[in-house]
């Protein structure tokens, strides 16, 4: 459904994002007892700002972000952040998981698509900025949601089983029970508000309305040409900072 979208102009700029906070990073334990797992930082810089660094080279102007475990500490952290400009939305009473936590902050996102990011994910842009490449590939009348997916091969920091095929005009399909997939999904995508068109109530995740998308052909995906980290445990960490300080020694010589 969408072709690459490498020499396609950007017709649309999403200035509005979500960065998911509110993970608990039990996998990140020790180091998430006393520190939210945004604020884990690679090369001194806390995760969530990759994150928002990529939101604001991609011109949007303001963010929500869900707080949940420490929530003080993630809201002192962001405090005096301009670019963008943060909204908190609370979920320390209830983590109500990827889905309610977006369908929450929907009042704040407008109506027009936004980017959703996790904050546990780092990525190298290719040739062309990866948030630039999804708004180039956005076609509204086609898709509710379109995910940036990386070849499981090239994963860094990821231990399942992959999570998508894509057909020949690539669009994505499930990975089928007990096989395989070519590409996972990178915690990247860009979503309408209509996707959340009677959704449950409470917590649940993205992934049931990613399936109804596919239902109705609404669901589409890109590729990424950069380099994708998953930094989801201690050793992770330590993989993504080795890597990362390889590339800054040769930039350097």
């Amino acid at each position: 459904m969408a072709a690459d979208p490498a020499s396609a102009p950007v017709l649309l700029r999403p200035r509005r994002a979500m960065v998911l906070a509110a993970g608990l990073g039990l996998r990140m334990r020790p180091l998430t007892e006393t520190m939210p797992k945004p604020l884990v930082a690679i090369h001194d810089k806390p995760l969530i700002d990759w994150a928002l660094d990529h939101l604001a080279a991609a011109g949007v102007e303001e963010a929500v972000v869900n707080l949940h475990h420490l929530p003080e500490m993630v809201e002192a952290h962001l405090q005096g952040r301009a670019t963008p400009r943060i909204r908190f939305s609370d979920e320390t009473g209830q983590r109500l998981e990827t889905g309610g936590g977006v369908r929450k902050a929907l009042p704040h996102l407008g109506d027009d698509p936004f980017y959703v990011l996790n904050s546990d994910v780092l990525w190298l842009n290719g040739t062309i900025p990866a948030l630039d490449r999804l708004a180039a590939a956005w076609d509204p009348e086609t898709m509710d949601a379109l995910l940036l997916l990386h070849p499981l091969a090239a994963a860094h920091g990821y231990e399942g089983l992959g999570d998508f095929d894509l057909d020949p005009l690539g669009r994505p399909t499930r990975r089928a029970e007990m096989h395989m997939a070519p590409f996972i999904y990178t915690g990247v995508q860009i979503l309408h508000p209509r996707l959340f068109d009677d959704a449950p109530e409470g917590p649940f995740s993205l992934n049931v309305l990613y399936d109804r998308a596919l239902s109705e052909d609404r669901l589409a995906a890109i590729v990424h040409d950069g380099e994708w980290y998953h930094v989801g445990t201690p050793q992770a960490l330590v993989h993504t900072e080795t890597i990362l300080g390889q590339h800054s020694s040769m930039s350097d010589q």
